[in-house]
């Protein structure tokens, strides 16, 4: 249902390779690049799910959502496709990229502080005021069916893998590709990947509920939640084999192989999967492995931080 709403509004998204990366790996990995989707990430797909599932005449007065950078973007793009004005509650330190990106769709933006301030509570807070609907990033069936998209679309790309690999944050695209793989594919291992300081889903599947941890210090902007979602949780819980933790040192090498080899200027979100691989965290020998470069939307301080870097690849072929 969900690709039948959004399929014409959505890029198919390109699978790209590198035999460097497949002889590291001693796998076959293949790796779809949501870093060129609309908005440069695949959160336009649950935005557009969401609205799109909606009855015609009932937003009149607009909508609310609160993110870091990529939801803002995916709502934005969404709320102008159906000619509805946006508000988007960002926090102050969010990338400029994202933020300028976020305007030039046509929303509007108010600027919280993450240490002190509540972001949910001040969407919530705008939404009532305005009359606006909130769209949450991720902890929202129509949002995970949304997310799902991609790996429906990946696995019509490449049939018959033997693993996905996502990026965790709040979990609304593992969750969504999550339920597809399993339904597709019964004996498909999946994977979610979070930054070590941003460990949250790996502590409560340790635990076996929700747990709570501050706001993570990662260079991982896109996968800084504290929470795992009430809709999500029990859904990563029931299908995802492992979620594996990568330190930003991990992500910052990702991200330069990705641009060095395979040519593409991916956020440290997106570069999690293929951090966790270069690390060995993941290990699946002559196995065909997908990974989900889940954005590219990085600010140049950061793509400038993973080039100058020692680079372990110069010399290593193609």
């Amino acid at each position: 249902m969900a690709q039948s709403r959004i399929g014409q509004r959505v890029h198919r998204t390109p699978i790209h390779t590198s035999r460097y990366l497949d002889r590291r790996m001693g796998a076959q990995v293949f790796c779809k690049a949501e870093s060129f989707q609309r908005g440069g990430s695949f959160k336009v797909r649950g935005a557009l799910n969401f609205l799109a599932s909606l009855e015609e005449g009932s937003l009149q007065q607009g909508v609310v959502a609160f993110s870091s950078g990529n939801h803002a973007q995916g709502v934005a793009i969404a709320a102008a496709e159906f000619k509805l004005p946006a508000t988007i509650v960002m926090p102050e330190d969010a990338p400029q990229a994202k933020i300028q990106a976020t305007q030039s769709y046509g929303a509007q933006i108010r600027f919280y502080d993450r240490q002190t301030e509540d972001r949910e509570v001040l969407a919530q807070q705008i939404a009532t005021e305005q009359g606006s609907l909130l769209i949450p990033p991720y902890d929202e069936p129509r949002i995970m069916a949304g997310q799902g998209t991609c790996a429906l679309e990946f696995l019509q790309q490449v049939p018959e893998l033997d693993a996905l690999v996502v990026p965790l944050g709040g979990g609304g695209l593992l969750s969504g590709c999550a339920l597809v793989a399993k339904a597709l594919n019964p004996t498909m291992r999946l994977y979610g990947v979070e930054p070590e300081t941003g460990n949250d889903y790996f502590l409560s599947l340790q635990k076996g509920e929700r747990v709570r941890i501050p706001v993570p210090n990662t260079i991982a902007d896109g996968i800084r939640t504290s929470y795992p979602g009430q809709h999500t949780f029990p859904v990563i819980q029931r299908y995802v084999d492992e979620v594996v933790l990568v330190s930003d040192a991990d992500i910052l090498r990702a991200m330069q192989l990705l641009l060095t080899r395979l040519k593409l200027v991916i956020e440290p979100t997106g570069a999690v999967g293929i951090a966790a691989l270069l690390a060995q965290k993941i290990v699946l020998p002559r196995r065909r492995i997908g990974v989900i470069l889940s954005g590219g939307n990085v600010d140049t301080e950061i793509l400038t931080l993973a080039l100058n870097r020692p680079n372990p690849y110069a010399d290593e072929g193609t």
